[in-house]
């Protein structure tokens, strides 16, 4: 069976992929139980391939980033920095892996107490296309200098980025540590039935309760990453040309398909008419365009499912009585693009406040206080991300405590850094990427207790 990739932007056909079959996928698994075994013994060694690996992609940040752009359209500045940031993330653990695996000494009732941290083995990574370099290696990076080895089900729409991923480790000599399959979504059912001892998985919330329900029957450990809803809450006190400029990066950048996009905005009505004003001027300043182009802020959505679902969501809004402030149409005759769009006067039977909208739409309620704003920020399925817009540190402590969500950033839009943990709550998924938090979903945390001779005491189980 075979599929294509397609240039959003142009709508023409780029590649065509064969799947791999079970047997060929067979063989990569032995591959990497091999490598495995040699792969966790030396972590320094770890730690300079990681560096190597960083060094890579720098050096081929360029072509990288074109591939990106072409598979999904995003534009190529989002993509060189994509890259850049892959770089970071590699550097990172390199620099701080040892550190965090360091055995951790315990007070018992033995001579010595350890608590050590081991590789589980190898994982099965399968991932979306809206970050189709970053999402693959902010996983990859920690659990490689963990000790463990992996094999990538990349999206179908961005195969060749994920291809690519491989090529690089293949440059430094890492044969078999990162593996790329070529594969439809079938054939990620049959990488989670193989010998695998872990998954990951970005996406959707549907897919993921599946990819779930697979790996946790077979007793494999999971994590998900299934987006989210975040809520962009501008206080009454809030910094309002601040809050307006968060606003357009928040909701706009990568066309707005982003997990930890700003998506739902619920702004205090005494700041609400000069919010939304200066607002809808910076999101009507942005250039939608070829994402080769220097000067493109928006490029395309992904495909044309995409731009289909967003016609329908927000078509929905407008028939139940969202006002359009700008946006809300087609561009063009060719590629999949969309208008950046605003709507005012959203309510919640609208599809806007309630499903994840992945692609460029601002929805905007205008609430009387930080209260109504945290409520209805919480109603919903979701719980990945948060920003909040005071000048008042400690509301923002409070209000931070009280949103429902893995992540709270005030004053900025929500980024995942390799620094602190990323991840969600509710339908936003378990499990944590990123940090030492990260670094330690995947390996195997280990009690090893020293005695001088047998105790015996009355404490069992």
């Amino acid at each position: 069976m075979s599929f294509n990739t397609t240039n959003p932007a142009t709508e023409e056909i780029i590649s065509q992929y064969q799947n791999i079959t079970e047997e060929e996928l067979k063989s990569k698994v032995k591959k990497s139980k091999e490598a495995f075994a040699r792969w966790k013994i030396d972590i320094k060694k770890r730690s300079n391939f990681l560096h190597l690996i960083s060094e890579e992609l720098r050096k081929n940040k360029e072509s990288l980033a074109k591939t990106a752009t072409r598979e999904m359209g995003k534009p190529l500045k989002e993509s060189l920095a994509e890259v850049e940031k892959c770089a970071w993330v590699m550097e990172f653990y390199g620099d701080n892996g040892e550190v965090f695996l360091n055995p951790e000494s315990v007070n018992t009732d033995a001579r010595k107490s350890l608590v050590i941290f081991e590789p589980i083995g190898l994982i099965g990574s399968i991932m979306p296309w809206n970050f189709p370099y970053w999402q693959a290696l902010r996983f990859a990076a920690p659990s490689l200098m963990a000790g463990n080895t992996i094999i990538l089900k990349p999206a179908s729409s961005t195969m060749q980025c994920g291809i690519e991923i491989e090529k690089i480790f293949h440059n430094i000599g890492a044969n078999d540590i990162f593996q790329t399959i070529v594969a439809n979504s079938k054939m990620a059912e049959t990488l989670i039935d193989s010998d695998i001892n872990a998954v990951t998985f970005t996406g959707s919330n549907i897919v993921g309760s599946k990819v779930a329900q697979r790996a946790t029957s077979q007793i494999k450990k999971c994590v998900l990453e299934l987006g989210g809803s975040d809520p962009f809450i501008v206080c009454s006190d809030a910094d309002v040309e601040k809050a307006s400029s968060g606003a357009v990066k928040g909701r706009f950048i990568n066309c707005g398909q982003s997990c930890i996009a700003s998506k739902r905005f619920f702004v205090v009505k005494n700041v609400a008419k000069e919010f939304i004003e200066k607002f809808v001027q910076k999101v009507e300043k942005l250039n939608v365009g070829d994402p080769l182009s220097d000067s493109t802020d928006i490029g395309p959505l992904v495909n044309r499912d995409g731009l289909e679902k967003i016609e329908t969501l927000v078509k929905d809004a407008i028939d139940k009585g969202a006002e359009v402030l700008t946006g809300a149409k087609r561009l063009g005759s060719k590629g999949y693009y969309y208008a950046p769009t605003v709507l005012d006067k959203i309510s919640p039977s609208m599809m806007v406040a309630q499903e994840e909208v992945f692609g460029p739409v601002a929805p905007i309620t205008v609430v009387p206080h930080e209260r109504e704003a945290i409520r209805l920020a919480n109603e919903s399925q979701f719980g990945l991300g948060a920003s909040i817009w005071t000048q008042d540190l400690e509301k923002a402590e409070r209000l931070s405590r009280e949103v429902e969500s893995g992540i709270v950033t005030v004053n900025n839009v929500v980024i995942s850094d390799p620094r602190v943990p990323f991840g969600g709550v509710k339908q936003s998924g378990f499990g944590r990427e990123l940090s030492r938090y990260g670094m330690l979903e995947f390996v195997n945390i280990k009690s090893v207790r020293f005695y001088d001779q047998l105790v015996v005491n009355h404490r069992v189980e």
